[in-house]
Order: C-alpha cells, then sequence, then structure tokens
C-alpha cells in the first residue's frame, strides 16, 4: 500500500501542476481585450505568403484560388506555392493563376527545406513573409487585419486560426482543442504579458528577419516548435491577433486523429529533452518566455488531462486515497476548459460529440507507446477537399 501511495503522489503531482497552469491561463483568458475592430490603413505593408505543399493536389488547387481572393491591394500581396511532389498536371494548372509556383523534389521532404528553398526562388522583397498550410483559408479582410496589426512594425505576429470544418465529431473536439488552445496559450498568455504562442500556420514575421532567421530551423518533425523555441530563446516577442481569422481543416476520423497526435506529442517529448537546460539557465537570466515554453513541452495534452483525472479520482474513491482532492483537481480542470470555450460550442453537436471523448482518449494514450523515432521521420497528415463552414465564421 505505501507504494501505491507513492505512486498516487507523484501521478497527482503531476496532474496537479498541470491543472493549476492552465487554470492560471485560462482565468487570465477572460481578461482579454474583445475583439476589437480595425481600421483599413491608407500604408500598406507587403507580404508574400508561402503555402508549402506535399501531395494533396486537389487541396492546393482550391485553397490557392481562395487566396488570391482576399481583398488586398493585389501588388501588396504574393502567393508562392511550394509544389513537393504535386502531378505535373497540378503544377500546370497553378501556374495559370496570378501566384508563384516553386516545385521541389526531395529525398526526405520536411517544411524547413521546402520553405528554404521557396525563399532563394522568391527576387522581390517584401515586408512580410506569412506562412500557411496547404488547407488554410484566410478570411477576405484577414491581410488588412494582419497589417493593422503591423502598424508598428511589430516582428513576429500570429493570427487566429478556426476550424474549416465541424461535420464529424472528431472535426468537432479537434476544433474545439483549437479554441481552448487559443484561449489559453494566446490570450490568456498575452494578457499575463507572455508571447503568445504558435500555431502550425497564420505567422507572420518582417521579412529580413524571417529570411536570416529560416536558415536556422532544420526540423523533421516539429518545425513550429524549434521555430517558436528558437524565437523565444532569442527574446522575439509573438504577439497575437485574435480578429485576423484564417481557418483550418480539422481532422474528421479517428486515423487522421491518431497519426496527427503522434506527430506532435514525439515533437513535445523531443523539443522539452533539448531545451531544458538552456530555458532553465534562460530563465536565470530573466527570459521567463523561453522557460515557459519549455514548461508547455511537458505538459501533458488536454485529453490525456482530464481523462487521467478522470479515471484516477474514481480510482481514489475506491482505495479511499485523498478522493475529495482528486476530485476538486478534477473539477478545477474541467472548468477550466469549459470557459475557454466559445459560447458557440455549447450546443447539443458538442454533447453528442462528447460521447467518442473515451475513444479519442485511449487512441492518445496508445500512441505514447508508438512515439520511438517519430520525430525523425516526416509524418504527413493528409487534407481533404473541404469548405469551410458557415456556421463557424464568428465562433469566438
Amino acid at each position: 500500500m505505501i507504494i501505491i501511495k507513492f505512486i498516487f503522489a507523484i501521478v497527482f503531482a503531476y496532474l496537479y501542476f498541470n491543472t493549476v497552469y492552465i487554470a492560471v491561463f485560462a482565468f487570465a483568458g477572460l481578461f482579454a481585450k474583445k475583439k476589437s475592430g480595425f481600421q483599413v490603413l491608407e500604408q500598406k505593408k507587403s507580404f508574400v505568403i508561402f503555402m508549402p505543399c506535399y501531395k494533396g493536389d486537389e487541396v492546393i488547387k482550391h485553397t490557392a484560388r481562395e487566396a488570391l481572393k482576399v481583398n488586398y491591394p493585389k501588388d501588396k500581396f504574393r502567393i508562392v506555392v511550394i509544389a513537393d511532389s504535386l502531378q505535373p498536371e497540378t503544377i500546370a494548372d497553378l501556374q495559370t493563376l496570378d501566384l508563384q509556383v516553386v516545385p521541389v523534389k526531395f529525398e526526405n521532404s520536411t517544411k524547413a527545406k521546402s520553405l528554404k528553398a521557396a525563399l532563394k526562388a522568391v527576387k522581390e522583397h517584401y515586408d512580410y513573409a506569412m506562412i500557411l498550410d496547404i488547407d488554410n483559408i484566410m478570411e477576405p479582410a484577414f491581410l488588412e487585419k494582419m497589417n493593422y496589426h503591423l502598424r508598428n512594425n511589430t516582428r513576429v505576429l500570429q493570427a487566429h486560426r478556426v476550424a474549416l470544418n465541424t461535420d464529424t465529431p472528431f472535426a468537432l473536439l479537434d476544433a474545439i482543442s483549437e479554441e481552448i488552445n487559443n484561449h489559453i496559450f494566446r490570450k490568456g498568455h498575452r494578457v499575463l504579458g507572455l508571447s503568445a504562442a504558435f500555431i502550425g500556420s497564420g505567422k507572420a514575421l518582417e521579412y529580413n528577419f524571417y529570411a536570416a532567421f529560416i536558415q536556422e530551423i532544420d526540423a523533421i518533425g516539429g518545425f513550429d516548435k524549434e521555430m517558436e523555441l528558437k524565437l523565444l530563446k532569442q527574446k522575439e516577442y509573438i504577439e497575437y491577433a485574435d480578429n485576423a481569422l484564417v481557418y483550418d481543416e480539422k481532422v474528421q476520423e479517428a486515423g487522421r486523429f491518431q497519426n496527427q497526435r503522434k506527430r506532435w506529442l514525439s515533437a513535445q517529448f523531443h523539443y522539452f529533452s533539448s531545451h531544458f537546460f538552456p530555458a532553465t539557465l534562460a530563465l536565470l537570466k530573466g527570459n521567463l518566455d523561453y522557460f515557459d515554453k519549455m514548461i508547455q513541452m511537458i505538459l501533458f495534452p488536454r485529453l490525456l488531462l482530464i481523462g487521467s483525472l478522470f479515471l484516477l479520482t474514481a480510482l481514489s474513491f475506491l482505495l479511499q486515497l485523498y478522493p475529495f482532492i482528486w476530485l476538486g483537481t478534477f473539477l478545477l480542470a474541467l472548468f477550466s476548459l469549459l470557459i475557454s470555450m466559445p459560447r458557440a460550442y455549447y450546443s447539443k453537436r458538442t454533447l453528442l460529440a462528447v460521447l467518442h471523448i473515451p475513444k479519442a482518449f485511449f487512441l492518445m494514450f496508445a500512441t505514447l507507446f508508438k512515439l520511438k523515432g517519430a520525430n525523425k521521420k516526416f509524418i504527413h497528415t493528409e487534407h481533404s477537399h473541404v469548405q469551410k463552414n458557415e456556421t463557424d465564421e464568428n465562433r469566438n
């Protein structure tokens, strides 16, 4: 019984730390400024928008055309499609559009390699470089909003990524998860004076800075995490544009969900091990942002956190091991996640999607035992040709 109590104490300490961390930033996020309007400024920043794509021919043919519809002066933005393993007919089709196509071929494909190749192919100079995923669609006023947020020459800016689709239970759960992350790791962090977290896409960096910085990135898996950690290590501050929306496809079925989470978890553990000591030393020199990001690398994914607390709380009542402390921690974690959800997701559809959480929990739990070597190879998440849900227009 002593051994069981000891194990319970260690596990509780870890889960309690996770709970307090998300609770602090979840409550802080409630005090974030409401989505403000924006002014269409006369002075326009120029943007080069990189869209690295690996396969996904039908998707890029659709999203590239959507990207050209953004409401912004045509001479102030340029779409650059980085075509890795696209069919010749797809490349030919894209070349008929008012954008630049950069065909690339690598023995081992990575996002970093594609972006470096595209940078060499771009001859013009721009004010900002932006990265979108193959499945991303910008709202019509997206660049005007980004231009407004960049009016004071902010160096790094993360846009608000929202769900393109919520047509299946897994897609809906994925959409809710992303909005919870937006609340905790972006709005909540900004309220407390810390950098907003990067997302996989929708980020803008000052062009000259980006051109030099991208050369330092060699990630195979976890491109965005490596980029973010190195930025914070250099004390670069990441701003957040909450009202600039870019739509992102959510995974629609269990297999893709597990594949995507495997990639994320592998990168998370890899970068924690490589940045623990540098980030700890940086904290002693006052770099709280970098240390905070390293802490995020050891946090349990929210789904695993809430599932583990639920199961262990039930077990604590059976074993009579401080059950009410476990129950209080579980309720605090649950409440923190609920207040981080946009009100639009308080719906019957969400209640039905919740029935799929046990399956998602066990898929993620199984993924923990399949991470070995995953960060050393490129794991591709397949995308579908989907349309934006009109009901997702104002999720936050």
